[in-house]
């Protein structure tokens, strides 16, 4: 090779890595971003408004942080912490084998897939999804195959799950209670899932970050709790809206012990460590003892009033079990679709919420939707009524 040869080598290669090039350009991210959309009233993101962070863990991290708290923790994780998340669970888990801390459930989530997918590894994902799941599985590499929820129940056909799986299946990839539906899975459906899983000896990564969250007569079950799952399942847990502390980055993963060894060593590779002193707070503040927190009654106010709004200026709403979203059918009130609906109630109420497109594989089958966040704060969300209200006098919505 000649010096000129060498000198232009690499002059057109592209600078970036497949996987960066993979990962999708965030349009939740880019839709918030207007100048218009951050003076809005924000029913859109998942950003905790509801509930108010307990006073005694604000008041435990000052105290870590005088005390002098400001090292590393082990790398696994506050034991004390993992004692006590380990407790949590309807099927208590080992502190020391079984649970690890990460910086939140998105690095829980992105551990949990780079120790167990390889690029051209294929992974089940409901459809529609949360949208932070495509750029992680992007990432890992894998490959999604999509199983449709249907409305307005929002439930799986079992011959469709069946039919996604392939030789080439890693993982399944779900949440439940479901974001952004609201679907609480049943014991029934995760049997279904148990007896795939063990056919093609996939995994399952069960993101379960609303299980706090489950209203009515529904309760939420872990992959944990199912004997079939236990060992083949990776639980990814967070505080950040059960305890509104999503600035605090504070998660979990809990997997049988031969998962954990390998859940560990990418975790420190990844991060070496969570936030020690924000650790410590949680476990002295005594949030995570039974009976401690319950702010399920609180949120399932908001829900039925959010409802009530949306309901009352004729939009259908799908009734969430779980979770802290609603999914709203805009057309009985627009010839529209959810982009017109959405970008109308920005400009006439300045009132945000999300167009569902951005939320499905493919974006034509979310057209008739909008996702409407309600852990907000009354104030909040009677200030978004009375937006609402008042545009309605000069607004009219059919003609969207």
């Amino acid at each position: 090779m000649t010096e000129d040869d060498r000198s232009g080598a690499g002059a057109a290669r592209e600078p970036y890595s497949k996987r960066a090039r993979d990962v999708p350009s965030g349009g939740l991210v880019t839709l918030l971003g207007s100048d218009q959309a951050r003076t809005a009233v924000d029913l859109a993101t998942g950003t905790p408004a509801a509930p108010k962070p307990a006073d005694q863990l604000v008041d435990a991290a000052c105290s870590m942080l005088r005390a002098g708290v400001h090292q590393y923790e082990a790398p696994a994780g506050n034991a004390e912490l993992r004692s006590r998340i380990a407790g949590s669970f309807t099927t208590p888990a080992d502190p020391d084998t079984e649970i690890t801390v990460t910086v939140g459930g998105t690095e829980a989530l992105f551990v949990a897939l780079l120790s167990i997918i390889d690029p051209g590894d294929e992974v089940v994902i409901f459809d529609p999804y949360y949208d932070n799941f495509l750029g992680s599985l992007a990432l890992a590499g894998a490959i999604p195959r999509f199983v449709p929820l249907r409305a307005p129940e929002w439930r799986f056909d079992p011959a469709e799950l069946a039919a996604a799986f392939t030789p080439r299946t890693k993982a399944v990839l779900l949440n439940t209670p479901h974001n952004p539906t609201g679907r609480v899975l049943d014991r029934e459906e995760l049997d279904h899932l148990a007896a795939l899983c063990e056919k093609w000896g996939a995994l399952v990564i069960s993101d379960e970050v609303y299980s706090a969250y489950t209203y009515d007569d529904h309760t939420h079950v872990s992959l944990a709790d199912v004997p079939a799952l236990a060992q083949r399942s990776i639980v990814v847990g967070s505080l950040s809206k059960s305890h509104a502390l999503s600035g605090w980055r504070m998660g979990f993963l809990r997997a049988a012990p031969e998962h954990t060894r390998v859940l560990r060593q990418v975790h420190i590779a990844v991060t070496g460590g969570t936030a020690a002193p924000l650790q410590r707070a949680v476990v002295n503040s005594g949030v995570l003892e039974p009976g401690a927190w319950r702010p399920a009654d609180e949120l399932q106010k908001a829900r039925d009033r959010v409802i009530e709004i949306f309901s009352g200026i004729g939009l259908k709403c799908c009734r969430p079990q779980g979770g802290c979203y609603v999914m709203a059918d805009v057309r009985p009130v627009t010839n529209g679709d959810c982009h017109d609906f959405a970008t109308a109630l920005l400009d006439h109420a300045g009132v945000l919420v999300v167009p569902s497109t951005v939320l499905f594989a493919e974006p034509a089958d979310g057209n008739a939707y909008v996702r409407i966040a309600f852990n907000k704060s009354e104030t909040l969300i009677e200030e978004a009524a009375r937006r609402i209200e008042r545009a309605r006098r000069t607004w009219p919505l059919a003609t969207v």
